[in-house]
């Protein structure tokens, strides 16, 4: 944003602002209020389509070495993702900023923690936000926080493990923590918003460890009780699982971990209610309950 005196009005286009050496335009459509020659307005400087300097009275949502979580608005295959700032044009997110993997990749409607640059030609850019600029904003996570659902946004999608900004609320910007690759129910894309359990606050640095199940008692139970009930909906009372079934199939077909599904058929055993014979789990015969 920079303070520039309006210098002349040029109809039908708008006015001139100058700030003594060099002149911009400010549109019409960029007005906002009431405004004549001689006064002294605040505007943002940026490029339009044609790689002219234009002026606009509007407020950005993201300005200059700022930081910012941007909507996804469009998606480019070749150069990136564009992101809205707030002033009827979109900023680009270029290509090179994204994860390798596609399916790690933005889509639209999520949001993106971002800073502005520019690029060769004084075009403004965004650049997705480096771990040293969130830390500068993020606070430490209470220790009341221990096993408490939250929201959280992905900044940093890795294979050991997916970074995050919790939301924080009122009292701060945001809090980093980590879901590691084991506590991950399925790959989390850059700018995902998840909802998820703090599992451990670190006392060094006040960040969090994070998991997207429960307890592993609670979840024993849930988990138990889609099994039992998926089997009591079979004809048979039969499902081609057991614990030795492996690991991406369980995830597959119903969504849990393998150290989950054995905990849960563990448990649906201990209280008789099913059997696993060739490598099938079954019902228990309800006659043989009795």
């Amino acid at each position: 944003m920079i303070t520039l005196e309006v210098a002349r009005e040029v109809p039908p286009n708008g006015y001139f602002l100058s700030n003594g050496v060099q002149d911009v335009l400010l549109h019409y459509s960029e007005v906002v209020g009431t405004i004549k020659p001689g006064d002294h307005v605040d505007v943002f400087i940026y490029h339009d389509t044609y790689d002219r300097m234009m002026a606009t009275m509007k407020q950005p949502l993201l300005q200059l070495g700022d930081l910012a979580k941007l909507e996804v608005v469009d998606i480019h295959p070749r150069l990136g993702v564009f992101l809205e700032m707030g002033l009827g044009r979109n900023l680009l997110l270029p290509i090179r900023e994204l994860p390798e993997k596609k399916e790690l990749r933005p889509e639209i409607g999520d949001h993106v923690f971002v800073t502005m640059n520019t690029d060769k030609s004084g075009r403004l850019i965004a650049r997705a936000a480096r771990e040293e600029e969130l830390s500068a904003r993020c606070i430490r996570a209470p220790e009341s926080w221990k096993n408490n659902w939250v929201e959280a946004t992905v900044y940093k999608p890795l294979q050991m493990g997916t970074f995050v900004v919790c939301d924080a609320g009122v009292i701060g910007f945001g809090i980093i923590g980590l879901i590691p690759a084991a506590e991950r129910v399925k790959p989390l894309r850059l700018g995902e918003r998840v909802k998820v359990r703090i599992a451990f606050v670190r006392e060094e640095d006040g960040r969090v460890n994070l998991a997207m199940r429960q307890l592993k008692q609670v979840g024993r139970v849930e988990d138990a009780d889609i099994i039992l009930k998926l089997l009591q909906e079979r004809p048979d009372g039969g499902m081609p699982y057991s614990d030795s079934t492996p690991a991406d199939i369980i995830q597959t077909r119903f969504g849990l971990s393998k150290s989950a599904f054995k905990r849960a058929l563990g448990k649906l055993m201990k209280e008789g209610l099913i059997e696993q014979r060739e490598n099938w789990t079954y019902l228990v015969n309800k006659t043989k309950q009795e």
